[in-house]
């Protein structure tokens, strides 16, 4: 790769970082009541809309990139 690749590369990632940490919530994991163990991971902030969550058909996890499934509204 040449330098400006790999420099616009750079650039394309630390914007999208930034973009895709915006309502973001980080879980530790751990293991639940029901002594089954979560691993870490990210979930979308909480808020009362259904149609900006990662899992919402339309929308992309920008830390799977799993598509989403479910029906928004």
């Amino acid at each position: 790769m040449n330098i400006k690749r790999l420099m616009l590369a750079g650039l394309f990632l630390a914007f999208f970082n930034n973009i895709s940490e915006a309502g973001t919530v980080r879980n530790r994991g751990g293991i639940t009541k029901s002594g089954t163990y979560r691993k870490p991971h990210y979930k979308t902030s909480p808020n009362q809309s259904k149609g900006d969550n990662w899992s919402t058909k339309g929308n992309r996890n920008p830390y799977t990139g799993k598509k989403g499934t479910k029906k928004g509204y």
